[in-house]
């Protein structure tokens, strides 16, 4: 098994927004990890409720003489607060406390805080820096990464935000440690599609190190976590605004995100969601004479034994169709999926609705 250095580091090459992943075990531990990133009189730390008494005093103390006041915000835990109503708890803090451009914003937590966080620090201002620091396995081979920031409206998921890349990732690995089983899983899920999508190789990986991943082994995660951000840091460093390259990152998504809206933010995790539309994609490109029902089966049992949803919920058709016209990769009203024109090999397309609901009949739970 392939072990990085106990700091590994992946760079993501956008010229002057360029920056880097720091990937290791204690990083909230080693204020060296923190060179070289702006200083400010003031930061403000964003947080949930649920990892903020974990890991908020180890973030305090490691930035202790970096900045004057570092003030903390926890915001409650949940996608369903991933909304205006929450987004604007980052703004009545920063205001309150009279933080000024230079404040520095640190995004520690998972998806919803890091895309949260970052679509303030776009805002406020006209623009603040602002640093990731992951604690889930979604957000760590993810969310973090790229500079995609967002909220969800109720008629789409991430429909308003902006790209806005951070100072640095850092993703300590010890944060792992507490996190739920569901949640682990639910990160498995956006491991999972890297291979799929690009990368062969680290799909034969993913099969055969499952187990040790689910027992959080530190060697296979800091492996899992290191592949996948250098995946995304190669698709993102050619197409940061999502132009063309940069969509097949959403592999699973178009159905993922329908299952979000269609059920409610938050009772199927956004990698639950992911997962089961990979399982969707892969059908659709079986149909579309990219992959062959062999392959189906493979990535469907993956995603089985990582403990994922693999059959859609009874949404109906209909909802699905219409809530996937509302994507983010829709034009003019056409749907356009993510699918694999082989594997490890990932296009944007579209496919007839007769053959989109037979997939959906195939792979999901009838009304």
């Amino acid at each position: 098994m392939p072990v990085p250095a106990p700091h590994a580091r992946v760079e993501i090459e956008l010229g002057e927004r360029s920056y880097s992943i720091l990937i290791g075990s204690g990083l909230l531990q080693e204020p060296q990890a923190l060179d070289a990133l702006p200083r400010a009189a003031s930061a403000l730390i964003v947080t949930n409720s649920t990892v903020g008494p974990l890991y908020t005093a180890q973030l305090r103390e490691a930035l202790a003489g970096r900045h004057a006041q570092v003030h903390v915000l926890e915001l409650p835990d949940g996608e369903v607060y991933k909304d205006w109503a929450t987004l604007n708890l980052i703004f009545d803090a920063l205001l309150s406390h009279g933080c000024d451009r230079k404040t520095v914003l640190y995004a520690l937590g998972g998806g919803v805080v890091g895309d949260m966080t970052g679509f303030a620090a776009a805002s406020y201002m006209r623009g603040v820096p602002f640093v990731q620091v992951p604690t889930t396995l979604l957000a760590q081979v993810d969310s973090s990464v790229g500079g995609k920031t967002a909220i969800n409206h109720p008629l789409g998921k991430n429909m308003i935000g902006a790209f806005y890349q951070p100072q640095r990732v850092l993703c300590d690995l010890a944060t792992l440690k507490t996190l739920p089983p569901r949640e682990l899983s639910a990160g498995l899920a956006e491991v999972i599609k890297y291979g799929p999508i690009h990368d062969m190789d680290f799909l034969a990986w993913i099969e055969a190190n499952l187990q040790a991943l689910l027992a959080r082994e530190p060697a296979a995660l800091a492996h899992a976590v290191r592949r996948s951000c250098e995946i995304k840091a190669l698709v993102v460093g050619q197409d940061e605004r999502e132009a063309g390259l940069r969509a097949i990152l959403n592999f699973g998504h178009t159905f993922g995100h329908a299952i979000e809206s269609g059920l409610g933010y938050g009772e199927w995790l956004h990698g639950e969601a992911v997962g089961c539309g990979m399982v969707l994609a892969a059908e659709l490109s079986q149909r579309l004479g990219g992959v062959d029902a062999a392959f189906v089966q493979r990535l469907t049992k993956l995603i089985e034994a990582a403990g994922l949803p693999v059959r859609g919920p009874a949404l109906g058709a209909e909802r699905y169709l219409a809530l996937m016209r509302v994507d983010k990769k829709s034009e003019a009203g056409e749907i356009r999926f993510v699918v694999l024109d082989k594997p490890g090999s990932a296009v944007v397309r579209s496919a007839p609705d007769a053959m989109v609901r037979d997939v959906l009949a195939a792979c999901c739970e009838p009304l």
